[in-house]
């Protein structure tokens, strides 16, 4: 009679298709195209082990609309000028009603309704990444300098093949500007490591935005959604308006470092683009790539 112990461990490598892992990076990639064959929408996947520095990326030469995922390029700049002395976490900054626009996701906006008129620049940030406010981005492009500084921040860091250039309230006037803030996926990979590394921002900064990200509330059905529970994630998300007449979604993203079972990490960047799928599908095929990543890499380590 087999124990108890190894029915679980049959059951966890059955769930997570260990034993069938791809052998090589390469046979990763193939797996991920094949996977991707039949889904009717463009689909960009950047993937970097960061310890063996083995990578991978599909569709590297289109440009993705960012959506939210633009954020987190926000959040970096501000934590530099706080870096840099000019502002600080605990600055207080006073909530306008002129600010917090109606029509637009913004839980910042509910607690100012509900009284609080005031908050800090860490509780801005945090409202801004980990509960993708659409009003705190602004009010916080606003309190760096805008989108034009967050573009040569970002390009100062030698990532090059990112554009920002338009904010939530422009894009919610005119559509076609949600096109204008865009990346590739090995871009949003890169900045993602030069992050992990402690290469864009002090050890405290790095903490904190790091903590922030992994309190991400949105998009638990994309890098996180097939990922044993528990497993630490820290990610932001992007999103577009419902499909349009046509049934096309714009955008479906999501963009994180994952942690492994043995302390090890991948990052991962998938951009869901032009999509005539279900919101639940897209969302599904960022949850599918990454449980094919995981494969990989906990392969690897046994």
């Amino acid at each position: 009679m087999f124990s108890l112990s190894y029915m679980l461990l049959v059951f966890v490598s059955f769930s997570f298709g260990e034993t069938n892992a791809p052998k090589t990076i390469n046979n990763l990639r193939q797996d991920i195209e094949q996977f991707l064959v039949e889904k009717k929408a463009l689909v960009g996947v950047s993937v970097l082990g960061i310890e063996d520095n083995e990578s991978l990326s599909i569709n590297n030469d289109k440009h993705f609309s960012m959506q939210s995922v633009y954020k987190f390029h926000i959040a970096l700049s501000a934590l530099h000028e706080v870096d840099t002395g000019n502002l600080s976490l605990e600055d207080s900054i006073m909530l306008k009603e002129s600010d917090l626009l109606p029509n637009t996701w913004s839980p910042l906006r509910e607690t100012y309704l509900a009284g609080k008129k005031e908050i800090t620049l860490a509780e801005l940030i945090n409202y801004t990444v980990a509960l993708s406010d659409n009003n705190g981005s602004d009010i916080l492009l606003r309190l760096i300098g805008g989108t034009e500084k967050v573009n040569e921040y970002i390009h100062g860091l030698g990532i090059i093949d990112v554009q920002i250039t338009t904010d939530e309230e422009n894009m919610h006037k005119e559509s076609d500007l949600q096109f204008e803030n865009w990346t590739t996926p090995e871009a949003a990979t890169e900045l993602l490591t030069l992050f992990y590394d402690g290469k864009v921002l002090s050890k405290q900064s790095t903490d904190f935005l790091w903590k922030v990200m992994a309190g991400t509330e949105t998009g638990g059905g994309r890098i996180k959604g097939k990922l044993p529970s528990g497993t630490l994630v820290a990610h932001k998300t992007g999103t577009s308006a419902p499909p349009d007449e046509s049934g096309v979604t714009v955008a479906i993203n999501d963009i994180g470092i994952v942690t492994l079972p043995n302390n090890n990490h991948f990052v991962m960047s998938v951009f869901v683009a032009n999509s005539k799928e279900s919101y639940e599908t897209n969302e599904k095929i960022i949850a599918d790539i990454t449980k094919l990543v995981w494969n990989y890499f906990t392969h690897k380590a046994n």
